[in-house]
């Protein structure tokens, strides 16, 4: 009782001194701690040591043990640490579309630096509470972010403040910017596993702080003050996430390889080996280049696959102007059929425009779209899709053997049902990270959300 006691009064000192400092920062909150939902009555209590939830608990400890070992993970674990709102922006400005601040956008920033001041304010009542034992202090080991230890050692682990926050920040973007909330969300829900790789929090933590952050939200609601500062930041983010840019600037792009470093690329057009049989024009570099906003979900897609085994292989992504005039001049050239065995045999080249294989304008001229396919990590070897990149042929179509929207495969004398659900899985996983399909091209996948959806771009492809 004691210990409640005490936990309860720092409790009340902490929202007394978060009052104070709001009010010296110019931050308004909606609602007073007191106001807004009582934590302790809607969180269920953290599993006990002997129960098969704790044990889920110390198997999630040893996987983020694991992943320490993968340098990329460990460096975001060292970012998200950070305890402070300008860093948690700075995090989430890659996947919300726009750099987050005080100066450039201020109603935005007010937004929701005064949100995540009112949701903050929450999670004190329950760590004091609760007053859980945190990962490595159980385990008498060092955290990943070993300069945490000496601030966290005694305090309350149940549910985790940085979770929380995250989480909550992920939700208010997802506001702002519909139309990026699967990114967004994705980048919330990854700020809370980098506690669990820290050694900071147990899993049972870091999923009740999600649901910390969903009740403290939904309780903003209900406060007209943060309805109309929403409206505000939603009207300042789309005057200015509305890009001026012309064809020949790249700065709105990045190199593929670097975005998703496990992605394997096969430069079709910057070879011979394609339908025309020469290298295309505009490709300088065997290097892929997409928007950002498409290399983000792509990487989403690539870890995606990554766990079940799999990485990505890149036939094409952004396709400058000048290729796609290439393209035309050798249709319209219906001598040279070089290439004829090996992408279009049953085809005779003069329907490749009445048919629109071949257009004067493509979507990956736009920058947000890729051609690939998969490669199995076990076997090293491309898996099957029971056809070629480029084949010109009804062949090639995602729903050549089946049904695409239930994934049931029909039998045939042409695909196996193997081959079909590779195609499957494959589309799965990129509708799923923000992609749509092409209805004639199983290999061929754009972003949802295009951000340059009427710029065709003529920059060549080059490393940038």
């Amino acid at each position: 009782m004691k210990r409640i006691f005490i936990g309860m009064l720092a409790a009340i000192l902490f929202c007394g001194s978060l009052q104070t400092k709001a009010q010296n920062d110019s931050i308004t909150l909606y609602f007073s701690a007191e106001e807004m939902p009582d934590l302790i009555k809607c969180l269920p209590p953290p599993p006990d040591t002997i129960g098969t939830d704790f044990a889920n608990d110390i198997m999630r400890y040893m996987w983020g043990k694991a992943q320490r070992n993968d340098p990329e993970r460990a460096a975001l674990v060292f970012r998200d640490a950070v305890w402070n709102y300008d860093s948690l922006f700075a995090i989430f400005s890659v996947p919300f579309g726009l750099e987050i601040s005080k100066e450039g956008t201020p109603e935005i920033y007010k937004f929701m630096i005064n949100s995540l001041s009112t949701v903050d304010a929450t999670r004190v009542k329950p760590k004091a509470f609760y007053h859980r034992k945190r990962p490595f202090e159980r385990f008498h080991e060092h955290m990943l972010t070993k300069y945490e230890e000496a601030e966290l050692s005694g305090e309350g682990s149940y549910p985790s403040g940085h979770s929380q926050r995250g989480y909550a920040a992920a939700l208010l973007l997802s506001e702002v910017n519909p139309a990026n909330a699967d990114t967004i969300m994705s980048r919330g829900f990854m700020y809370g596993e980098s506690r669990v790789i820290a050694g900071a929090h147990w899993q049972s933590d870091v999923d009740a702080s999600r649901l910390c952050a969903a009740i403290g939200v939904a309780r903003l609601h209900t406060s007209q003050a943060f309805l109309e500062q929403l409206h505000k930041a939603q009207a300042e983010f789309k005057r200015l996430s509305v890009c001026v840019i012309t064809p020949d600037d790249s700065s709105e792009f990045v190199n593929l390889a670097d975005a998703v470093p496990d992605a394997i690329l096969e430069i079709r057009y910057y070879s011979t080996y394609n339908f025309v049989g020469t290298r295309v024009d505009g490709y300088l570099e065997p290097v892929a280049l997409l928007t950002r906003q498409a290399a983000d979900s792509l990487r989403a897609v690539s870890d995606d696959l990554k766990k079940q085994g799999y990485r990505l292989k890149i036939y094409d992504a952004y396709r400058p102007q000048c290729a796609v005039d290439h393209f035309v001049r050798w249709a319209a050239d219906v001598n040279d059929t070089l290439m004829k065995p090996y992408f279009y045999p049953d085809l005779d080249k003069s329907v490749l425009f009445d048919q629109m294989y071949i257009m004067e304008k493509s979507g990956h001229t736009r920058g947000s779209t890729v051609d690939l396919t998969l490669f199995d990590m076990k076997t090293e070897k491309e898996v099957d899709m029971g056809g070629t990149f480029d084949w010109f042929g009804h062949e090639s179509h995602p729903d050549f053997g089946g049904n695409p929207k239930t994934g049931k495969y029909k039998p045939n004398s042409h695909i196996t049902a193997e081959q079909f659900h590779n195609r499957m899985m494959l589309r799965e996983a990129m509708m799923r990270h923000g992609f749509k399909p092409l209805d004639s091209e199983w290999w061929h996948f754009t972003l949802k959300n295009e951000p340059f959806n009427n710029t065709y771009f003529t920059f060549p492809v080059k490393k940038l």
